[in-house]
């Protein structure tokens, strides 16, 4: 099974740019799949996750929201690896 990274974002959001760099970053040593969703606009999106952006998830579960410790984030990805 491929990791499958989601990280919900907003438009213009500096933390948001933030989080997806360390995340590229962290894939260019670590194979994943990304998808950045922007809640802009997406009512229930902007519901669940409006309060936290940028939020990052892997493989479906909450990793983390605000920003993306690179050192946590990679240790985390290389556990779906195992």
């Amino acid at each position: 099974m491929n990791t499958k990274v989601v990280i919900y974002s907003r438009v213009n959001c500096h933390l948001c740019e933030e989080a997806e760099k360390n995340v590229r970053e962290v894939r260019a040593e670590i194979p994943f799949d990304l998808e950045v969703i922007y809640i802009d606009g997406d009512q229930e999106l902007e519901r669940l996750y409006g309060e936290e952006v940028p939020v990052t998830l892997i493989n479906g579960a909450k990793h983390d929201y605000f920003r993306v410790d690179k050192k946590r984030f990679s240790e985390a990805i290389l556990r779906q690896h195992q």
